[in-house]
């Protein structure tokens, strides 16, 4: 019995991948494409029928099987660390000019750039090892059940990266990122690239793998066409005096939506200086089972979260902004 389920296991494993190009979303792609950008629909079939079905990715975004308990001080380990923290200085060391010509062109502080960067991918060290058309063609045909359906989503991603690599110099079948699709020093999805990329070095290429200008730029104009402020809060230092209307002051979750007079009434004093009618949400940083922290995270705080919809990647971009900004202002390297 133990051989015949390791021999069906090792033909499981070895059974030829989905076809996705026989899929009818393939034919609409490739329509759409011929449509919008005059790729013809050959070429784009002949591109997604390349594309292989990653079983690793498939795995990826299934969840755990067993629930993890969030915690904020494990995942902040993880990004606001001496590592980071000494190749971010060697960046923006490398790089201050253009960071200085970006904050001035669009308004987000030279440390937030060089920390979202170093989030995404340590400077460029992980980029991410997959083949984004396997990915993409992966997550958008063969999503896994028994979760929210994202196929949608990823479909639109593929139909952006054929669209992308036809207008530039990348090729199709040779471009890695992360197993999502995600690609670049930035770490961009294909729609975003197509969107906010700028042409920093103005080469005539926005090339976000090899150009840390283009990058450090198209990360700013992606912040500043997503609403950054120039002087609003980021996170902002809270202190409870009673948590009596705690339940109330989360409900938004990360929408600001309160200002710093109305949180105090609240039973939470803002220990930081913020505008009198800005608008701040209470940010719970949930610690396992130690007890949670909280900060009150602004306007920009939430144009941070457009980029990763999540409060916990928000505030470690903003922590590690603020260790860099602290470093450079001594002088560190």
């Amino acid at each position: 019995m133990a051989t015949q389920a390791a021999a069906a296991q090792n033909a499981k494993n070895e059974a030829p991948s989905p076809t996705f190009v026989e899929r009818p979303e393939a034919l609409a792609i490739a329509q759409r494409l011929a449509q919008k950008h005059g790729i013809e629909e050959a070429q784009t079939l002949s591109l997604i029928g390349q594309a292989q079905y990653l079983p690793r990715v498939v795995e990826a975004v299934k969840p755990p099987k067993k629930a993890s308990v969030r915690n904020w001080d494990n995942y902040r380990a993880r990004f606001v660390e001496p590592y980071r923290i000494r190749k971010g200085m060697a960046f923006w060391n490398d790089n201050a000019d253009v960071l200085a010509q970006a904050e001035a062109r669009y308004g987000v502080p030279q440390a937030v750039i060089v920390a979202i960067i170093g989030v995404e991918t340590i400077y460029g060290e992980h980029t991410g090892n997959f083949r984004v058309i396997d990915s993409l063609s992966t997550l958008g045909f063969a999503y896994p059940s028994g979760q929210r359906d994202r196929s949608g989503f990823f479909l639109q991603e593929l139909e952006a990266f054929i669209a992308l690599c036809t207008q530039t110099h990348l090729d199709c079948l040779e471009v890695k990122g992360s197993y999502a699709g995600a690609i670049g020093l930035g770490q961009f999805m294909p729609s975003s690239w197509m969107a906010y990329a700028v042409d920093g070095d103005e080469d005539g290429i926005v090339d976000l793998f090899h150009s840390q200008k283009d990058a450090i730029f198209s990360v700013a104009n992606f912040l500043k066409v997503h609403g950054w402020q120039t002087g609003a809060a980021t996170r902002v230092l809270v202190e409870f005096d009673h948590a009596d209307n705690l339940k109330e002051l989360l409900a938004p979750d990360i929408v600001p939506t309160f200002t710093a007079e109305q949180m105090k009434t609240r039973g939470v004093r803002v220990l930081g200086p913020v505008q009198p009618e800005e608008k701040l949400a209470l940010i719970e940083l949930v610690r396992g089972e130690a007890d949670p922290s909280y900060v009150a995270g602004g306007t920009n705080f939430y144009v941070v979260t457009r980029y990763n919809r999540s409060s916990f990647y928000a505030n470690a971009v903003l922590e590690l902004s603020e260790a860099l900004a602290l470093r450079k202002s001594i002088g560190g390297k």
